[in-house]
């Protein structure tokens, strides 16, 4: 009875975590029948207007300021149905205030697309009927943002709101002329420029697709499929749970895009698992916790703020998955590194394998040979369909849906011959891991819809929404299907009822992915409100000030406010709205301040790290979420879990500065092999700051040997800081002389480097850096007018006549009756990656320590060395 319990307070804590994202509220009979009919509903309607059926069609069309409206309208009434008010408020029936509160926010946030001609015939002019609703939607959106996300992002929104009515009254630099309430409605609520804004709009266009591809692909068993399969791999080597669960929440991160969700998941199997082979409970839900936030920064589904980065940033989602590509691995395989080091040191051990006389040789083998099957296989589909799609014209969509068509059956057949993965008891008193050739072919029609959204958003070039929307309809398929197919092949006589489960499965898919949806859906319109006061009352530059005084104009120091600020915004705020809040008023400062340092950081940079910092408090105590939702798990301290994740998160907080100082990480301006090299170093180079943090390289470590290995680490990722100390970049020459110095540069790749002094957008004046590249032309002369310049000389100043209208020199923000300070050339030096060699001899030296003291007998483990153990296996 007592473990009966337990288990049921386990499973009511991880409801109520659950219930942060879903609602904890689950009405039964009719009114539970059309809360699921609502949720189904907005997913159709999410599918309908991504596809391209409504053109098709000639129906149905909405254009983006209807979907929004639309949208907002479904996801605040399931909000208030959802959710409720309070923790006394009743879970099994909905009270008749919430109906009247979700068809009122309902009504507000469709009123958009209810009264969308009249609203066109008086922009800027509402009516008493337009103001009225906008105020009441404003408040019911406020009250729903409470519900579902709790109070945090509600205050916040609530204080800018207060912030624009408040202006005069405002002390000193915070003042402003103030707005009024018709003002503020139609700003916030009549517009596009508050809640129905970018936000809102990539939360319609992107984000409820990609949730819902996730939904269905859980579903379908994917998730159970993806951690067997890790387990299966990894569980019977030394930490190997461990192991796992960072392989398996990674692999699961690629559906899933919620770090509390794949906690939630992944963690009630894998915790268990860990603690089960000597892993602490505080340790086990840390790993957990670390392994989850990370999912977050996998590609191609990275959470609503990645899919936000497309709008504020104005570059394709495929360029946003190539820049977070690298650092997302790099943080994963060094999270793999430090689960093994803290395994090595406590001295732990694997799960029973079901293979135990396999050499690892073989299984080498046998996983290098499926590799280079899959990279053969992938070379001869994408030649050939480039070959194929000319060939066959309009036909080639219908031919490669059916080659996949033809490919799915295949599998599908292959998996027949195996048994159904079982979902295991964790808790049981023995483990075997399933075996691994057995597990993998079970599941691998799971990876092609993953194959489809890859294909159709790096290949086709589709935007993410139709590429979300064609992954989701294969996957829809996939779901129907499955286990008739199964059934058929297995010659069973359930055909039928195996198909009435496949639609049951994908209503449940289609209705948890509303689900998942509504905190979002409400996030990015309450957001929107931040956003929106923002541009109205000019705050903005007020709070750029005031960072940047608090800065004293350091890019460093501002560097780590901005961290810290993610973290504490973001024991509040989900990610998605921490990202918002963040980059808007902070993103344009960094950029500046860069510029006026010197440093010219690309602006993806300052997002991506924006995004990885608020990604970092869902696992920050006393608030991390995450931390929370692992430690009900293993039913450790959720304060000390969230303590040991946070040190297990060091590297995540380490990367974001790197790559702000060294782009090269983000693959910008790189080519393929340079980045193949950039990656093997930085991962050698975060590897070995995980063993400085950690403590350990082959034994021990001694204090000055982790200094060693932080100093080896900071050379080996940025190489630069390094040259740039013996050996200036640059040379300075005249101004005057910027025609003498393009036609000298011609041949470098560099580019030159600029000091410009001029005035910002409100009449301050400010000096800050540009980088030129070189153009092309015959002479200085004819570089300078294809760059887009004309000078003057103003006796010895050298000023900017005249900027050509959509030149490189316009794009760069140079303007006319601006100054050139200094000109600086690229000089010929030895390239930054020579400093590679001395980092490289510093390692030798370490390890050559270590491996001395190895040899003579310290214990590789961190317990007390036994006879025979000294030189156990790694």
């Amino acid at each position: 009875m007592k473990r009966s319990d337990t288990d049921d307070s386990l499973a009511t804590q991880l409801d109520e975590l659950a219930s942060a994202d879903i609602g904890g509220r689950r009405p039964t009979g009719v009114t539970g029948k059309l809360l699921l009919g609502i949720a189904g509903f907005w997913s159709l309607f999410q599918l309908w207007i991504a596809s391209p059926l409504p053109y098709m069609a000639g129906f149905g069309v909405f254009n983006s300021t209807e979907a929004r409206s639309i949208h907002l309208a479904l996801a605040v009434f399931l909000a208030f149905m959802a959710f409720p008010a309070f923790r006394r408020s009743p879970r099994d029936r909905i009270p008749l205030t919430d109906w009247l509160l979700a068809l009122l926010a309902a009504f507000c946030a469709g009123y958009i697309y209810l009264f969308y001609d009249q609203l066109a015939t008086r922009p800027g002019s509402p009516t008493t009927l337009d103001v009225a609703v906008a105020l009441a939607g404003l408040a019911l959106l406020l009250e729903a943002t409470r519900r579902a996300l709790g109070p945090p992002l509600m205050i916040v929104a609530l204080v800018f709101m207060l912030y624009s009515l408040a202006g005069p009254y405002m002390p000193g630099m915070l003042a402003h002329r103030g707005v009024s309430w018709v003002a503020l409605a139609n700003h916030q609520w009549l517009s596009t420029q508050g809640v129905f804004g970018i936000a809102l709009g990539v939360s319609t266009s992107f984000v409820f697709l990609f949730v819902l591809f996730g939904s269905l692909l859980e579903k379908a068993g994917a998730g159970n499929y993806f951690i067997k399969l890790a387990f299966s791999v990894l569980g019977h080597y030394r930490g190997g749970p461990a192991k796992a669960a960072v392989v398996g929440s990674g692999m699961t991160g690629l559906i899933s895009g919620s770090s509390i969700a794949n906690t939630v998941t992944t963690g009630t199997f894998t915790i268990p698992m860990m603690k089960r082979v000597g892993f602490s409970k505080e340790q086990a839900g840390a790993v957990e916790v670390a392994a989850s936030v990370d999912g977050q920064l996998m590609p191609p589904v990275m959470g609503a703020a990645a899919f936000l980065m497309v709008e504020y940033v104005g570059i394709p989602y495929t360029d946003v998955i190539r820049h977070a590509f690298l650092p997302a691995m790099i943080s994963y395989i060094s999270l793999f590194y430090i689960v093994h080091l803290t395994a090595v040191k406590a001295g732990m051990q694997g799960l029973q394998s079901a293979n135990p006389d396999r050499p690892l040789l073989r299984k080498l083998l046998g996983f290098l040979t499926g590799l280079l099957l899959i990279m053969g296989l992938s070379m001869a589909v994408y030649y050939g369909l480039g070959w194929l799609k000319p060939l066959l014209g309009n036909a080639a969509g219908w031919v490669i849906a059916a080659g996949l068509g033809v490919i799915y059956v295949a599998l599908l057949a292959v998996a027949s011959r195996y048994p159904d993965l079982e979902m295991d008891d964790p808790e049981a008193p023995t483990m075997v891991m399933p075996q691994t050739r057995p597990t993998l072919m079970t599941g691998l029609h799971y990876i092609l819809p993953v194959v489809v959204l890859v294909w159709c958003l790096m290949v086709e070039r589709l935007s993410p929404g139709l590429s979300a929307f064609w992954a989701t309809l294969f996957m829809m398929v996939i779901i129907v299907t499955q286990k008739p197919l199964l059934a058929v092949f297995r010659s069973q006589n359930h055909v039928v009822a195996s198909l009435g489960r496949g639609f049951a499965d994908l209503g449940d898919g289609l209705v948890t992915g509303a689900r998942n949806m509504t905190g979002i859906g409400v996030a990015t319109a309450a957001a929107g409100i931040i956003v929106g006061a923002v541009s109205q009352t000019g705050v903005g530059l007020v709070f750029a000030d005031l960072i940047e005084m608090l800065s004293l104009g350091n890019l460093m120091l501002m560097l780590i406010w901005t961290a810290v600020l993610c973290v504490i915004l973001g024991m509040g705020l989900p990610t998605t709205a921490n990202y918002i809040v963040v980059s808007t008023l902070l993103a344009p400062v960094l950029v500046t301040l860069g510029q006026q340092n010197g440093l010219i950081v690309p602006l993806i940079a300052i997002h991506l790290f924006v995004f990885y910092f608020g990604l970092m408090a869902d696992a920050t105590p006393p608030v991390g979420l995450a931390a929370f939702a692992a430690a009900a798990i293993s039913r450790g301290d959720p304060i000390r879990t969230g303590v040991q994740a946070f040190y297990f998160g060091i590297r995540t907080a380490v990367l974001p500065f790197l790559f702000i100082f060294n782009t090269d990480l983000l693959l910008i301006d790189v080519s393929l092999w340079h980045g193949v090299v950039i990656f093997l170093i930085a991962t050698v180079a975060m590897l070995i700051f995980a063993s400085a943090t950690q403590g350990w390289l082959i034994v021990r470590s001694r204090w000055y040997e982790n200094l060693i290995l932080v100093l080896v680490a900071f050379i080996l990722f940025r190489p630069g800081f390094w040259m740039d100390l013996f050996f200036d970049p640059y040379r300075t020459v005249p101004p005057a002389e910027l025609a003498q110095a393009l036609e000298q540069s011609a041949e470098s790749d560099n580019p030159l480097r600029l000091q410009i002094a001029g005035e910002d957008g409100v009449g301050n004046p400010r000096t800050f850096y540009v980088l030129v590249a070189v153009p092309s032309g015959a002479t200085g002369e004819e570089r300078l007018e294809n760059l887009g310049l004309s000078l003057m000389q103003e006796g010895e100043r050298t000023l900017i006549d005249m900027v050509s209208y959509g030149s490189q020199a316009a794009e760069l923000g140079l303007d006319f009756d601006q100054e050139i300070l200094t000109v600086e050339a690229p000089v010929d030096r030895r390239r930054k990656e020579w400093m590679w060699l001395p980092g490289g001899l510093l390692l030798a030296l370490v390890v050559g320590l270590q491996w001395r003291r190895y040899r003579r007998g310290e214990p590789l483990t961190g317990r007390p060395a036994t006879p025979g153990s000294a030189r156990g296996s790694v």
